[in-house]
């Protein structure tokens, strides 16, 4: 069975508890985390014993994106205090950043290539973790886990099953999945007149129409234009042309996607200093109710204002013209999780402490306390409650869809991906064709690869 589908029968399987477990929808899912102390009867967890009074201090660094505005930022301090609290002897070193700064990646591949690797660390599961892989600076946890099966069993399978690398091992234990799309202000659209763009048709009369309005239809930015280029390519390729990358040779309708771009360019679409802003901006404008749609994940949405969230909902980006997506298909998985890195495992010393620490901070308590602050998927069977209108709109598009596909950057070499984000800018403002875009990152590919 394709990952894709995987993953689809997986989160339409949670989707039904969840719904089920969500009665208070207009409750802040940032607030409603469970408290540290706090036990599921259904999880499986077993009861951490206590420390010997003369156990050996034992110092852990943990790097994660749970840093910055993330919605699950406190919510992950409190799992890691709750470790402490019954690990005196254990001091963790939360090291983090948000995922919307890149230099978490540059600082993650700097730390793994120069040997300051962190114990434990919250990243990217697929091609942006290869390079440390391949490399042997992490280990593979199928024999951890068959060996704690308590732990083990705490996960969803298909979760566990989509954390696989291309060796067929098992690096990463994830925590909590995501789902991205177009995100609406509906009360901007309603005073406006104007329908939700469930095509390319409604969202292009409601981009020219807003623009005229002096109201920022779509708040992305050019430099960091992740979101904008996985669901435009995602759009034009669909799952297949998405799923192929650059490996093998050019997909046509990547270029479709490129001149999509151009098209919403021209009408008004961005913010008129899409050059120079980032996701943080972009995410502020949308907060603020300056944009009426943005493209982003289910772990933007704690970061907004009270009455954004109130007025949002989430519908997957519709289809270029002349593309191969259903108009129905979006990105989401189970993308990231926690890798237990080599030099830690064979430290005598802190290997047994940061085995506990791992398995503590993805046990079923640990899944249910992050997908309750950001909205995730989580992995584990418990139930999410507290949860907004908006994150019952994004699990009911999940459920819906007609396929869930990893992001581009999973599919292409970071190389690649960065190249492709700098065509974007060049694109829109004429400078660059979008087959010279979709050449120039081949070339990159093919460079990586060789």
């Amino acid at each position: 069975m394709k990952r894709t589908s995987i993953v689809l029968l997986s989160i339409m399987m949670l989707f039904s508890m969840f719904i089920a477990a969500c009665g208070n929808s207009n409750s802040n899912a940032g607030n409603n985390a469970p408290a540290s102390g706090n036990t599921d009867t259904n999880t499986n967890q077993p009861v951490a014993e206590e420390p010997a009074k003369d156990a050996e201090k034992v110092t852990l660094r943990v790097f994660s994106t749970f840093g910055g505005t993330d919605a699950a930022r406190d919510a992950f301090q409190a799992v890691i205090d709750e470790f402490t609290a019954s690990h005196p002897n254990v001091t963790i070193e939360n090291d983090t950043m948000s995922a919307n700064d890149d230099g978490f990646r540059t600082k993650v591949n700097t730390d793994m290539t120069s040997g300051n690797e962190p114990d434990l660390l919250f990243y990217f599961i697929g091609a942006d973790a290869e390079g440390f892989v391949n490399a042997g600076k992490v280990v593979p946890l199928n024999e951890i886990l068959d060996a704690n099966a308590d732990w083990k069993n705490g996960f969803i399978p298909d979760a566990l099953e989509l954390a696989r690398q291309a060796d067929g091992n098992i690096y990463a234990a994830p925590l909590t999945g995501f789902y991205e799309g177009l995100f609406v202000n509906k009360k901007i659209f309603e005073d406006n007149g104007l329908e939700l763009p469930t095509d390319w048709t409604k969202l292009t009369t409601a981009v020219k129409a807003l623009a005229a309005k002096d109201i920022i239809p779509l708040s992305v930015p050019f430099d960091q234009s992740h979101y904008l280029i996985e669901h435009t390519i995602l759009s034009a390729a669909g799952p297949a042309g998405q799923d192929k990358g650059l490996a093998e040779g050019i997909e046509p309708n990547w270029e479709k996607a490129y001149a999509a771009m151009k098209e919403l360019y021209e009408l008004g679409a961005f913010p008129k200093d899409a050059a120079t802003i980032d996701l943080n901006m972009t995410g502020n404008y949308y907060s603020e109710g300056l944009a009426a749609m943005t493209i982003e994940g289910s772990w933007a949405i704690g970061g907004w204002s009270d009455d954004t969230r109130a007025n949002t909902t989430v519908i997957p980006f519709p289809t270029v013209p002349g593309g191969a997506g259903s108009g129905n298909d979006i990105v989401g998985g189970f993308g990231s999780g926690f890798y237990l890195s080599k030099a830690t495992y064979d430290n005598a010393a802190k290997k047994d402490t940061a085995i506990e620490l791992l398995k503590h901070l993805t046990s079923p308590n640990s899944i249910k306390t992050i997908a309750s602050a950001n909205g995730g998927t989580p992995a584990a069977d418990v139930e999410v409650t507290g949860l907004q209108q908006v994150q019952l709109d994004g699990f009911a598009m999940t459920a819906k869809a007609d396929s869930i596909s990893a992001p581009v950057d999973s599919k292409v070499a970071p190389e690649t991906f960065s190249d492709l984000r700098a065509s974007v800018q060049q694109v829109v403002t004429g400078k660059k064709t979008p087959t010279e875009a979709i050449e120039s990152a081949k070339k990159v590919e093919d460079a990586n690869k060789n």
